[in-house]
Order: C-alpha cells, then sequence, then structure tokens
C-alpha cells in the first residue's frame, strides 16, 4: 500500500468513523470542520441491528454497549394511542445485531474520543475542490490531496463544487426533536404514533431516564414552521411530552442522491451523499457502512494513479443497497398518508411482513 494525502471534510458521524475506519488500517487522514467547536444537531438516534454491527466492526461495540439503551420491541399506535401492531426487533434483524437508542451527542462524543479531538483541525472550511485535488479552505490557503472525502452534511461544500447538479430535494416534511423525561414509558420499545396529514410522533427509551422524542408533519416549505408547532399535535396521546419540547431542534427534511457521482479525487460519504427521512433510521447505519468499504477499498492504494478506480469500485460495491435504503424510505413515507382506516387494517395484518421486507436487503453485512 502506498501512502495517500486524503483530506476528509466534516467531523459529524461520518467523517469521525471514515477516520477511524482508515486509521485501523494504518491509513492517515487530514479531517476539517467548518464550525469552530463540536457541534451537535438533532437530540437522539435509533440505531437498528445493522448500525450497531458496523459500529462494532469499527471496534466500538463496547463503549456503544456502556453508552447506550437496548430496544427489544417496536411498537405501531394510532394518533389516540390505540396498538396497530408490535413486534419484536429480532422479527426484523435475526443475528444481524441488537437495537439500540441513545443520545446523539454521545454517539458523537464516542466517535471523537475513538479519534482523538487534537486530530480534528476546527473552524476550518472548504471553499473548493479542484479537479486534480487541490482544496481551496475558508482562509483561501491551498492544498493537493490525492483524495477528498466528503462528510459534510447535507448542505455539503465538498458536494457543491464536485457535483454541483446534485442538489438536496426538500421532502416535504418538518420535524421537531427533543429529549424527555421517560417516566411511566416503556423502558425498551420503540413507539411511533401515526395521524393524518403526514403527522407521526416518534419516542424511543435513550436511558438515563430519558426518551428521544420526534414530531413531524407535512409542509409546503422548508421553513414552514407553526407559530406553536405543538398545537398541532394536541390530539395526540404524548402524555405530556410536548411540555418538555421549548427548545426543541427543528429540521426541515431532504433527500441527497449523490452517492454514484464520478470525480476523480472527490468521493461523497453519509448525508452527503445520500441523506434522506429518517424513517428507516439507517443514517447511521449508512455512514459507518460506507466509512468501513471505503477504508477496506482504499486499503488495495498503490499510488495516486489508482484512486480513480478505486472510487469506482467503492460506488459499484455500495450502489445497490443506498438505491435499495432511499427506495423503501420513500415507500414507507407513502405509507404515512394511508387513511386510517387502511392503515389500521394493514398494519394489524401485515406489519412483520412489511418490516421485514423493507430491511431484507440489510441483513448481510455491505
Amino acid at each position: 500500500m502506498t501512502a495517500l494525502r486524503i483530506l476528509i471534510a466534516g467531523a459529524g458521524i461520518a467523517g469521525l468513523a471514515a477516520k477511524h475506519a482508515l486509521a485501523r488500517r494504518g491509513i492517515d487522514a487530514d479531517v476539517v470542520e467548518r464550525d469552530a467547536v463540536p457541534r451537535i444537531t438533532g437530540a437522539g438516534l435509533y440505531l437498528p441491528g445493522n448500525a450497531v454491527r458496523a459500529l462494532r466492526d469499527l471496534g466500538l461495540g463496547e463503549q456503544l454497549g456502556e453508552r447506550s439503551h437496548p430496544i427489544h420491541r417496536q411498537q405501531l399506535e394510532d394518533e389516540r394511542g390505540r396498538v396497530l401492531a408490535e413486534l419484536p426487533v429480532s422479527a426484523i434483524w435475526g443475528e444481524t445485531g441488537d437495537c439500540v437508542a441513545m443520545r446523539r451527542a454521545d454517539l458523537h462524543s464516542l466517535l471523537l474520543e475513538a479519534v482523538g479531538e487534537t486530530q480534528v483541525r476546527f473552524g476550518v472550511a472548504v471553499r473548493e475542490v479542484d479537479r486534480d485535488g487541490t482544496v481551496t479552505f475558508g482562509d483561501g490557503q491551498q492544498s493537493r490531496y490525492d483524495l477528498v472525502i466528503g462528510a459534510d452534511g447535507i448542505h455539503s461544500a465538498v458536494r457543491l463544487y464536485a457535483f454541483p447538479e446534485a442538489e438536496p430535494r426538500f421532502l416535504g416534511q418538518v420535524t421537531w426533536r427533543f429529549l424527555a423525561p421517560s417516566a411511566g414509558l416503556p423502558e425498551h420499545t420503540w413507539t411511533v404514533m401515526l395521524g393524518d396529514r403526514g403527522r407521526t410522533f416518534l419516542i424511543v427509551p435513550v436511558g438515563d431516564g430519558q426518551v428521544y422524542c420526534s414530531a413531524a408533519m407535512d409542509s409546503a416549505s422548508p421553513g414552514g414552521q407553526p407559530d406553536d408547532w405543538r398545537a398541532v399535535f394536541d390530539d395526540f396521546a404524548t402524555g405530556g411530552l410536548l411540555d418538555y419540547a421549548g427548545e426543541a431542534h427543528f429540521a426541515p427534511l431532504y433527500e441527497v442522491n449523490a452517492f454514484d457521482r464520478t470525480h476523480p479525487r472527490a468521493v461523497l460519504i453519509g448525508d452527503a451523499a445520500h441523506a434522506c427521512s429518517p424513517s428507516m433510521s439507517q443514517a447511521t447505519a449508512m455512514a459507518a457502512e460506507d466509512a468501513i468499504v471505503l477504508a477496506e477499498t482504499l486499503a488495495e492504494a498503490r499510488g495516486r494513479e489508482t484512486v480513480p478506480a478505486l472510487l469506482a469500485a467503492y460506488r459499484e460495491r455500495r450502489a445497490d443497497r443506498l438505491r435499495f435504503v432511499l427506495a423503501q424510505n420513500r415507500r414507507r413515507d407513502q405509507a404515512r398518508h394511508m387513511p386510517a382506516f387502511v392503515r389500521r387494517v394493514v398494519f394489524r395484518h401485515f406489519a412483520e411482513g412489511i418490516f421485514r421486507s423493507n430491511h431484507k436487503q440489510l441483513l448481510a453485512r455491505p
């Protein structure tokens, strides 16, 4: 293996996972982050079986076990809390891996500790990426790399310059995410309440007496935030959880479809490449898998001239799996708009089969 000069733009989950995966194969990479300090958005994460497996494959299983909370069951309800379906997560994932939930900040801290905070140059933005690998930073300084890994999220600067035609597409949904006390709620159950107008309310215990909550609704525009959005969910049986949503993180939902674009010196991973709605909870899983597969592929490098062919091999290995996830997310999002009486029949009789089908191609390693 010949040493490559590699830059990772972004020190979120995807970027840190990539840095760690490369380091485990003896490959060094520079990491830059446009924010001046580590910035955590959102509140919590549900990590299904393939996400847990990927983090274990990165050698982080013990740390993950210490900071996460096991999830054993999934339950679907209507807005009044009446159960439509319930199933054990093992019915979906089998022996693939356990399912857990955790605070987003805890996963970010876990990865940052694994990498070492001193390995990240904070407050350094990527301004431009040329086809020869020359990177222009926010302060005007330039440096040439053999490979630039864009792990800088939905509004990726690397994607803007390497693949300007691949713009994020607003999905017509907005969300509010927050943490609340878990008193009186099931300890190991993922629960989603489904209402009309695309409204959903997710509740997932993350341990230490807290639950992660995510409310979502249809919106005509990314900034479509009602004056008091909590009133939109007044008819949901949330048991007072909305009382703790005063500081909820607001986020419009986007889809990015840029994972199969070609560039001789740049590749996108995580949300920069394939952001989608959270209906399948696959963002962390796909980011960690990207990191693992990319590190395995780059371990075959025999010099700068081999990078374009290796990137083509990486894209080919990941493409079918990522297309499957995007397609399943779209199907699940469409199901949010089923009439209530249809939803009751479908989920009461076919929920387990639907969930298995949604995830069947994710049971094997990437």
